[in-house]
């Protein structure tokens, strides 16, 4: 079902509410313009393979979004329509979207994640989460990801062309990281030793069941990996 309400700033939003039909692997492609885009778990119904809300602005028209599910894989796809208008503000901190896509995925479903946004946020919360790889990048704005807290061989690419990437590793979980900036600094949790210039390893990744690979890079800003409280 979709609904459009009327908000501020010629901002409207569509509903979104995907049914799961028998669905026990996705692959999650989601571009979300130039908005903020942030994904966590669905909470409140197992029945849904994906549920949220997308706004858009007047001028851009509804979300482009397809789904295909075949025995017990669904495909789901979901584009921001037009270009919108550019929003970029500094200091990196303050990047920002035009508009907030906030979505909710099945967390009983093992999911291979794409997140994208031309220039706004990203935020990943993937705790209790099923997870096998996750791709997550922006043109100029901060990327906030909490890994979940079992994982086995998952595989995390996070890149911004000019914010923060920030990495939430639970104490659970082994991992390897390779993290680069062009102008920013590189801050890695102490529990990852240094292998080389650019690669961090806590010391037992190489024979752990649960564990991450980790590459995050930006242009401008910090990359900072941390352990999850």
């Amino acid at each position: 079902m979709k609904t459009r309400v009327t908000g501020s700033k010629n901002v409207l939003t569509e509903n979104l509410a995907e049914p799961l039909n028998g669905a026990t692997n996705a692959k999650i492609d989601i571009h979300a313009g130039d908005g903020n885009l942030t994904i966590d778990q669905i909470t409140d119904s197992q029945q849904l393979l994906a549920s949220g809300t997308l706004q858009y602005s007047d001028n851009q028209g509804l979300p482009n979004r397809s789904v295909n599910t075949s025995n017990g894989q669904s495909t789901l796809t979901l584009k921001a329509s037009g270009t919108g208008q550019p929003w970029f503000r500094l200091p990196w901190a303050a990047c920002n979207g035009a508009t907030e896509w906030q979505i909710q995925l099945n967390p009983t479903v093992s999911s291979d994640i794409t997140a994208h946004s031309d220039g706004g946020n990203v935020k990943l919360n993937l705790t209790g989460m099923n997870v096998t790889h996750v791709s997550a990048d922006t043109g100029g704005g901060n990327i906030d990801v909490v890994l979940p807290d079992s994982a086995s061989d998952l595989n995390l690419i996070a890149k911004t062309g000019a914010g923060n990437v920030t990495i939430y590793v639970p104490g659970g979980i082994e991992a390897r990281v390779h993290a680069t900036s062009g102008l920013g600094k590189v801050i890695v949790n102490a529990r990852f030793a240094r292998i080389d210039d650019r690669t961090y390893q806590s010391p037992s990744y190489e024979g752990a069941a649960d564990k991450v690979e980790i590459s995050a890079s930006t242009g401008a800003g910090n990359v900072i990996v941390s352990i999850k409280q």
